[in-house]
């Protein structure tokens, strides 16, 4: 479905992504992990227009994207839940959501969608009036899903869903990528906790300084001692076994 191949970014001159290769194939949820500064956010910004790559291909369903502006992707259904949430705090919880079914080819839909939305995120339909800048860390996160739910995403990037929420509300925020993907979406997921993300996912990539520099299963990735205690957090991997090698996310 996706396909990014020798993709270049670049910020005033200074290399952000420097070769990067990714597929998704349809119906996978695919992880992106790495440090702060690797280059996680800029890939899915160069996927959804925001950021225009000075070299390689972004190939969507067979064809090329490559420097197409970010309402034409929404249009093919290629949605982007940033970093941050970034809803619109003036407005209603319900007047956000309507802002997700902007494009055509979601207009059609708009009602059903809502009632999805409503009913995968009941407290979003308690606070329906509410502001949306009113609403607590998690259920904006909340919010941000459903206004993607809005848009009718084919393909859903998501940027570090879980950051800065809670425990119980990443618990709530790795059920509703569940729940996405069990409607149909491909996701790529970038996130912090690593433990979250290659756990919900059937592949995954590590990314270092602009490059890809491990891909593998998901169930694999996590095993690996180099990735667990850079990203997982474990540093004495060598001395502990079996249900021993649980440790809390890392928060980078």
């Amino acid at each position: 479905m996706l396909r990014l191949s020798n993709l270049h970014v670049n910020y005033a001159q200074i290399p952000a992504l420097r070769g990067v290769n990714v597929d998704v194939n349809a119906g996978e949820i695919v992880a992106l992990i790495g440090a702060n500064g690797a280059g996680k956010s800029t890939t899915l910004k160069a996927i959804s227009g925001l950021v225009s790559p000075s070299a390689g291909t972004i190939k969507f369903n067979g064809e090329s994207v490559t420097g197409l502006a970010p309402e034409q992707l929404v249009e093919r259904g290629i949605i982007h839940v940033p970093e941050g949430r970034r809803i619109f705090p003036r407005l209603t919880v319900e007047e956000n959501l309507r802002v997700g079914a902007f494009a055509s080819r979601a207009r059609a839909g708009e009602q059903q969608a809502r009632e999805r939305v409503y009913t995968l995120f009941p407290r979003l339909a308690e606070r329906r009036r509410q502001a949306g800048g009113s609403l607590s860390g998690g259920e904006q996160q909340m919010l941000a899903f459903g206004r993607a739910v809005m848009a009718q995403p084919v393909l859903l990037l998501l940027d570090e869903p879980s950051l800065g929420l809670a425990p119980l509300m990443v618990e709530e925020v790795a059920r509703a990528i569940d729940r996405f993907h069990e409607d149909g979406a491909t996701i790529l997921l970038v996130e912090q906790n690593a433990e979250l993300a290659l756990g919900l996912a059937s592949r995954g990539y590590v990314i270092e300084t602009g490059r890809i520099a491990l891909s593998d299963s998901g169930t694999n990735l996590l095993k690996n001692p180099k990735v667990w205690a850079s990203y997982v957090g474990q540093e004495d991997w060598e001395t502990t076994t079996g249900d021993e090698r649980r440790a809390p996310a890392a928060t980078d």
